[in-house]
C-alpha cells in the first residue's frame, strides 16, 4: 500500500523558522494563546510539577510553566514516557504530518491523570488570503497551485484526541481577526512568523510576477476593515485531553440509575401507544 502524500516539508519548515528567528520572530499569536492556556490552567486544580512544552519557538512559551522541559516540534518528540504530568503542544501541530502520532507520544509522556492542552490553527484561518490568491491564480494561469496551508476542522480534531486514547476530550475554539495595511504586510508577517509556504506539494516553479499584486487587490475588495486596512481571520483551536487514570470520572452503566426520571421530573409515566400503522400480510 502506497504512504500518503506528505503535507509538509519538514526541512523547508525548519528554514523557515530559523530565518525568522535569525531576523527577530513576531510571535503576537504565540504571546496571546500562551496567555489563554495560562488562563486555562489557572482553573485546573491541580499543581503541575514536571511540565513539557513542543514548541518551533521557545521564548514565548519559557515563562508560561517555570521549569517546564522545552522540546523541539518534530515528527519524533524527545519525550519520555511518562515523565511529565502536563504536555503543551504550542502552536505546531497544524504543521504535524502525522497529527495522530503526535498525540500518541504526548500522551505516552504523560503521567497516569496527566494533562494535554495543544493550540494550533485551526480551518478558518487565512480563509481571506486563502480565497484572494486561488481567485487570481485562477484568473492569471488557469489553476491553482497549493500555497496555503490546509488546516484541520474542530469536529475533526476532536475525533484525534479520542483515537489517541486521551480521557475527558475536550475541543473548542477562538477567533480572532487582525487588520493589516495590505496583504503584502500579512504575508510579511506570516514569514516573521515561520509560517511561510512549507508544503511538500508547492510549486517550485517561478511565481508568476503578477499574483501576488493581484491577489492582494482582490484581497483588499473583498475583505476591507476600518482605516483603509483589510481583515486576517485566525482560528485557534484548543485540545485537551486527560492520561486515563481510575481515579477519573466515568459514565455510568446504561440500567444502573436509581431514581426514574418521572419522579426526577415530577410527572405521571405514559406508555407508549402503538402507532405502527405500515401494512401487514
Amino acid at each position: 500500500m502506497n504512504a500518503p502524500p506528505l503535507l509538509t516539508d519538514r526541512a523547508a519548515l525548519s528554514r523557515n523558522r530559523s530565518r525568522a528567528l535569525k531576523q527577530g520572530a513576531e510571535t503576537f499569536l504565540h504571546d496571546i494563546v500562551a496567555a489563554e492556556i495560562k488562563e486555562r490552567l489557572s482553573e485546573v486544580n491541580k499543581t503541575f510539577t514536571v511540565p513539557a512544552i513542543v514548541t518551533g519557538f521557545p521564548r514565548p512559551w519559557a515563562s508560561l510553566q517555570p521549569g517546564a522541559r522545552i522540546v523541539e516540534d518534530a515528527e519524533t518528540l524527545a519525550l519520555e514516557p511518562e515523565a511529565h504530568d502536563l504536555v503543551i503542544h504550542a502552536l505546531s501541530l497544524h504543521w504535524a504530518n502525522d497529527p495522530v502520532g503526535q498525540l500518541v507520544q504526548c500522551r505516552r509522556a504523560l503521567r497516569p491523570d496527566g494533562l494535554f492542552i495543544a493550540a494550533l490553527f485551526g480551518g478558518q484561518t487565512l480563509m481571506e488570503l486563502r480565497a484572494a490568491v486561488a481567485e487570481a491564480e485562477s484568473r492569471l494561469t488557469g489553476g491553482l497551485s497549493p500555497r496555503v496551508l490546509p488546516m484541520a476542522e474542530i469536529r475533526d480534531l476532536g475525533a484525534l484526541l479520542q483515537r489517541a486514547g486521551f480521557a475527558l476530550p475536550v475541543a473548542d475554539s477562538v477567533r480572532r481577526t487582525v487588520t493589516y495595511l495590505t496583504a503584502f504586510h500579512l504575508i510579511a508577517d506570516l514569514r516573521a512568523m515561520g509560517e511561510g509556504n512549507a508544503l511538500f506539494q508547492r510549486s517550485r516553479r517561478a511565481t508568476p510576477r503578477d499574483l501576488f499584486p493581484e491577489a492582494a487587490r482582490i484581497y483588499a475588495a473583498s475583505y476591507p476593515a476600518p482605516d483603509d486596512r483589510v481583515a486576517a481571520t485566525f482560528e485557534t483551536i484548543f485540545l485537551t485531553g486527560w492520561a486515563p487514570d481510575p481515579s477519573q470520572q466515568k459514565p455510568l452503566r446504561p440500567g444502573s440509575a436509581a431514581t426514574r426520571l418521572a419522579d426526577a421530573l415530577d410527572t405521571r409515566e405514559q406508555p407508549l401507544r402503538n402507532t405502527d400503522t405500515s401494512a401487514k400480510d
